[in-house]
Formats: structure tokens, sequence, C-alpha cells
């Protein structure tokens, strides 16, 4: 079963692209999404990645967390159930 990751203080110039390659030293991204601002566009220094498997989950784990990129150490962590908010 496949595992979401949730990837914060990334650099701001990173994009989902980016985020995939620097994954994929882990094993194989299904998917990758640097979150944006939606008013700017602007990288809002976080994204999720999603590994094929939960060997490569935990792989990516142990070798991206707190890893230094342009600067910023990494944070990577399982991503928690997005919780319903309500609407304004």
């Amino acid at each position: 079963m496949a595992t979401n990751l949730f990837v914060g203080n990334l650099p701001y110039s990173m994009d989902s692209d980016g985020l995939g390659q620097l994954f994929a030293q882990a094993g194989t991204v299904t998917s990758a999404k640097v979150i944006s601002d939606k008013y700017s566009g602007r990288s809002r220094g976080f994204g999720f990645v999603e590994m094929a498997s939960d060997e490569e989950t935990k792989k990516a784990i142990e070798l991206l967390n707190g890893k230094d990129v342009e600067g910023r150490a990494l944070v990577v962590n399982e991503a928690r159930p997005r919780e319903e908010r309500p609407r304004n």
C-alpha cells in the first residue's frame, strides 16, 4: 500500500518535478506535489509525495528527513489524514 509523505521546509525554488526527482533516490514515486499559494502561485514551502511501497516510504524518511537542500533542512514524515474544516 502506498503511503503519503508530508515534506516541509522546502526551498521556495522547488517545484513538483524537482520534488519527485529528489524522492526518486529512495524508490518509485507515485506522485509529488508542491503546494502553492492560490493568489501568487508561489510555493508555500511544503508538499506531499506518495511512494509506491511502505518499504520505499520508510527509506525516503530515513534518507531525506533532515537532509540539507539549498540551505534548508527538510522535514519528512507520514502525512496525517486531511481534516475537514468548516467553510466560511
